[in-house]
């Protein structure tokens, strides 16, 4: 992370035990980690950005790495989202660098789960909020799992930083009845199914 310029960093968890009906008996956590940084791109056009990845990769993986030791391991990890605000000076393709570092750490340290990561980015003022989309690790069609966590800091991102987001969950949602593929009819062959 030697070309990296981190501001802070966020953890938040949250245990959803009902919404309005019976309580869980397990009940549903949801994880996020957020982390600040400086946009080097910020205020000018740059035409080749890609290189960029490879600094972030690192901490993909240790915010990814938190995450997981956060929900008790990676046999706990169900669904899976990321995301990113850009500063006002930057453009929504910087938020695009995080698909591949964030993306790739938590399929990688998720046992090389199967579908892809939905993701979501914006161009957004400090105390923007970001709804980061959740989906099952290994299959996109289980219905169970679409699901969102609303993320965001009060005072990020300033105009010339970028700040990125790993959500994680232990399950489907909370009264999910609305069918579809279950969890445990998934095939894991192809990421959707």
């Amino acid at each position: 992370m030697a070309g990296l310029k981190i501001r802070k960093l966020a953890y938040n968890i949250e245990q959803i035990n009902h919404e309005g009906g019976p309580s869980a008996d397990v009940p549903l956590q949801k994880v996020c980690a957020l982390a600040v940084i400086h946009n080097p791109f910020a205020g000018q056009y740059v035409e080749d950005i890609s290189f960029f990845m490879e600094d972030l990769k690192p901490l993909g993986l240790q915010m990814a790495e938190r995450l997981i030791a956060m929900l008790g391991g990676a046999d706990k990890v169900q669904g899976y989202g990321k995301g990113a605000i850009v500063g006002s000076a930057g453009e929504i393709e910087h938020g695009a660098l995080w698909h591949v570092p964030g993306g790739y750490a938590m399929r990688e340290l998720l046992n090389d789960a199967k579908a892809i990561v939905p993701s979501t980015k914006k161009v957004g003022a400090p105390g923007a909020r970001l709804d980061v989309p959740v989906t099952h690790i290994n299959a996109s069609y289980v219905r169970g799992h679409f699901d969102a966590m609303e993320v965001g800091l009060n005072d990020s991102p300033k105009a010339d930083e970028i700040l990125l987001a790993l959500v994680m969950t232990t399950g489907e949602r909370v009264h999910n009845r609305v069918g579809g593929l279950r969890p445990e009819d998934i095939v894991g062959s192809d990421g959707l199914r």
